[in-house]
């Protein structure tokens, strides 16, 4: 009997559903795409109605001439790529490859690699959808126009081998607004009072100032604040009213490629990159005993919260039987559409119901398990049934004073049994919230509340936060720049050119990225900025519902654009003697001026009298940063120690260097809790774009931490150290990694 050929994007993916299909399928791995642009040239015809011209991938020979042979020997082939635009044209491309050996070629659809998923695609097969193909190759056109186009300018203005993408440029320009929001802030000082009161019962709860003779207190100095601690403290005090109500709470949607991104960066520390890997290998299949290779989750690159009627019912069954009747909410619970929405996939949820965390967790690595107890809880949650809370709200009044403290007391957690996505509010200036505690119960109007303390509190208004990774793809989401299939990549690429350091998850743009960006805005304000973008984003959707045509979003992108580069092109010259700093320095070779220019490390001094002298000097704070001697001498050679700064990080190098080379990591004063022998020290990851901190005598001690040690005990457990954290609720803030107690910096430093 004749096999059909199945083919898929990986091996993984292939093994899989070989096990599903069986002997009357071949199922083949085109590990990948099999075809791409060149990177020798533009590879788009502009002349010729935006003609995209593909060549086969180098290396990729010896895939091509199996998946041929297999096609010639099969009666039909099914081409089952990944079921978004990518795998579309990836489709679209290995037929091209294929239909001179076999002409029988149909796309089948996959959403989730089971029995099910596999055979539900199988049944169902369909051609090779032209418009999600022609919306993918505009997507391509456009990016590689602006690259191939832009690029070349930036390498005249700045310097040779940078470069600017189309949605990557925006996305810089954004972490570079705010880096300009948080430099020009000029924080407000601002006091706020919190009282403690003694209830009847002799138990103490706190409330804040709320109002003074009716109004908002408004107290912007210490001197006021310290006047109506005096006029407080005076004040005979009474509950006045209380009140009490409940709320709900209704569970979150079920992970959609972006927010599971971002809880998996708040909960699990992962970079979007390496989330999207682990969903990749949890989509395709991971072995779980018996079961074999088994699809985990349903296709990760999804921006709808819908999910199956089958799937919807088989969770309502499993929390009913697992935690009972009264979490099973009346109705089916459903999720509003996001504006943007394609709605082409289901949200992300595991695959069945018996694969439970408890059941999978010995198959899975633990990152890989993690995630997977994420996507689970959080779809496991969405079906429940919402959480309730007695809402208690004490107004304590004393004069011209009225005091206000509230509490949340949950009277049925409902979905919060199986995912607690309550996080602490932030006041609505950044600032932490003033200290609370419990209510007493029994508290009525008309109790009289004694005056126990008076807690005065110096506040400073905060600049808008950094952006992490997770809060930056959010924002790109909610701007509708990118789509699932593109906010990984567009976040790694500004961190890999340099454009952007990360620092303790926290988003920096470098004085390479402010420039960069510096020149894309004010050269092509129209061409980068959040509303083309996302525009853009739109008119790439209407080729994929068959709505617009492919040659007419060309043109309506191509005609500005091409206008804008050749004007900024024209200035090319111009701009960079504009960025060249002139400095009061001769060349000790030649005699010329020196100026400061841009290069690949940065700013430089050069001489002007370059290409006949090629004199070159780091500039002199750099010189101060690379060689500051600190004091140490080398163990080799008796030289001085200097800090320098490498690939992974700074150490300490000999001054007489080449001769000695020396080197030493500088230590942070903190001996490893871990082996107590070494130095903790700072350090980078492999490919140098995330910072983190090790012992010294790695790597016999394999002691690391994301988050930055502080040479300060805990005062709780006694832990050697504690460790810098921030949060968008809390700002900066300290943390036991042992008790996980929390210590707000400026409440050290008040002790201090």
């Amino acid at each position: 009997m004749e096999k059909s050929l199945i083919i898929v994007e990986s091996p993984s993916k292939a093994k899989t559903i070989n096990k599903y299909l069986g002997k009357d399928y071949y199922v083949e791995a085109s590990v990948g795409h099999i075809k791409n642009l060149p990177k020798s040239k533009l590879s788009v015809d502009i002349d010729k109605n935006f003609e995209v011209v593909y060549e086969p991938i180098k290396g990729k020979e010896d895939v091509l001439e199996k998946l041929r042979t297999r096609a010639a020997q099969s009666k039909q082939v099914f081409i089952a790529t990944d079921p978004d635009r990518e795998g579309e044209a990836i489709a679209a491309h290995i037929a091209e490859e294929l239909r001179d050996v076999n002409k029988k070629i149909k796309r089948v659809l996959f959403h989730e690699i089971t029995d099910n998923g596999v055979r539900e695609g199988m049944a169902h097969p369909k051609q090779i959808d032209t418009d999600l193909v022609m919306a993918q190759q505009a997507r391509r056109a456009m990016d590689r126009i602006v690259g191939y186009k832009v690029s070349p300018f930036v390498w005249k203005t700045v310097y040779y081998g940078l470069s600017a993408g189309r949605v990557q440029s925006v996305a810089l320009r954004i972490i570079c607004e705010r880096e300009k929001a948080i430099k020009s802030f000029i924080p407000a000082e601002y006091w706020s009072i919190t009282s403690e009161f003694q209830a009847l019962s002799g138990e103490t709860f706190l409330a804040k100032l709320a109002k003074i003779s009716g109004d908002d207190p408004g107290i912007s100095d210490e001197t006021t604040a310290r006047g109506f601690v005096a006029d407080v403290e005076k004040q005979t005090y009474q509950i006045s009213k209380v009140e009490k109500k409940p709320v709900k709470r209704n569970p979150p949607a079920p992970f959609i490629t972006s927010t599971l991104q971002q809880e998996a960066a708040r909960m699990l520390r992962l970079s979007a990159k390496r989330t999207m890997m682990l969903a990749q290998k949890l989509y395709e299949g991971v072995e779980i005993g018996e079961e074999g290779m088994t699809g985990l989750i349903t296709y990760m690159r999804t921006d709808s919260t819908r999910l199956s009627e089958d799937a919807v019912k088989q969770v309502r069954e499993y929390i009913y039987e697992n935690y009972g009747k009264e979490y099973v909410p009346k109705e089916l619970r459903l999720f509003k559409k996001g504006k943007a929405s394609q709605d082409a996939h289901e949200a992300i949820r595991p695959t069945s119901i018996k694969f439970t965390p408890k059941y999978i967790k010995k198959f899975l690595e633990k990152d890989l398990y993690q995630l997977y107890e994420l996507i689970w809880n959080r779809f496991v949650a969405c079906q429940m049934s919402h959480a309730v809370f007695d809402q208690i709200t004490v107004t304590v009044t004393g004069g011209e004073y009225l005091f206000r403290a509230s509490d949340l007391v949950p009277t049925f957690r409902g979905f919060l049994q199986v995912y607690d996505d309550i996080t602490e509010e932030k006041s609505d200036d950044g600032e932490d919230a003033d200290p609370t505690s419990r209510l007493p119960q029994n508290l009525s109007a008309g109790q009289q509340a004694k005056l126990v303390n008076v807690l005065p509190r110096q506040h400073f208004t905060k600049p808008p936060g950094r952006f992490t990774e997770s809060s930056l793809v959010k924002e790109l989401e909610t701007l509708g720049i990118g789509r699932p299939s593109t906010y990984a990549l567009i976040v790694s690429t500004v961190v890999d050119r340099k454009y952007v350091d990360q620092k303790e998850r926290k988003l920096y743009a470098t004085e390479l990225g402010m420039q960069v960006n510096s020149l894309l805005v004010k050269y092509f304000p129209n061409i980068f900025n959040v509303e083309f973008t996302a525009r853009m984003e739109e008119e790439l959707d209407t080729i994929a519902s068959g709505k617009q045509e492919y040659l007419s979003v060309m043109k309506d992108f191509y005609e500005p654009f091409h206008t804008a580069v050749e004007h900024a092109v024209g200035l090319a010259s111009k701009i960079k003697k504009s960025l060249q700093e002139e400095i009061e320095e001769k060349c000790e070779v030649c005699g010329r001026p020196m100026i400061v220019k841009w290069g690949r490390n940065g700013r430089f001094k050069a001489c002007t009298g370059y290409p006949e002298c090629k004199n070159t000097k780091p500039l002199d704070e750099d010189l101060l940063k690379t060689q500051h001697i600190v004091g140490v001498k080398c163990d080799l050679c008796g030289g001085d120690m200097v800090v320098k700064g490498g690939r992974f990080g700074t150490f300490l190098g000999c001054s007489n260097y080449p001769k000695c080379k020396n080197t030493r990591p500088i230590s942070m004063g903190i001996k490893c809790p871990k082996c107590k022998e070494g130095d903790l020290i700072e350090r980078k990851t492999k490919k140098g774009k995330r910072t983190f901190y090790g012992c010294s005598k790695y790597p016999k001690c394999d002691f690391a931490s994301w988050d930055k040690p502080v040479n300060q005990p805990c005062t709780n457990c006694g832990s050697t150290y504690i460790v810098s954290k921030y949060s968008q609720a809390k700002g900066e803030y300290l943390l036991c990694p042992e008790c996980k107690q929390e210590v707000l910096k400026e409440e050290i430093a008040a002790s201090a």
